[in-house]
């Protein structure tokens, strides 16, 4: 499912014009993404958890050369999924 497709299905479920929904979840994208550039995460129950986990710096191969360069370290953003999300995909 893309972005459309779920802005579609967004506004068939919930009977709002395709416009309110692609504002509804760009505004949801957008907020989430704030908060996790603030550091903070998103807990939503039954469904998982939005945060931001620390990389640290390694080493990688520059797979062209094969040689050994220095990855920076990096905030990367993670989800875990819920009981419920987990439970209705089984």
């Amino acid at each position: 499912m893309n972005k459309s497709e779920l802005i579609n299905a967004i506004a068939e479920e919930s009977g709002l014009t395709k416009a309110d929904a692609a504002r509804a979840l760009g505004a949801t994208l957008s907020s989430i993404t704030d908060a996790l550039k603030g550091g903070d995460s998103i807990s939503l129950i039954g469904f998982g958890t939005f945060s931001v986990k620390a990389r640290a710096a390694r080493a990688g191969r520059n797979p062209q050369t094969g040689e050994t360069i220095q990855i920076k370290a990096s905030n990367i953003p993670s989800f875990k999924a819920g009981k419920s999300l987990k439970d209705s995909v089984n």
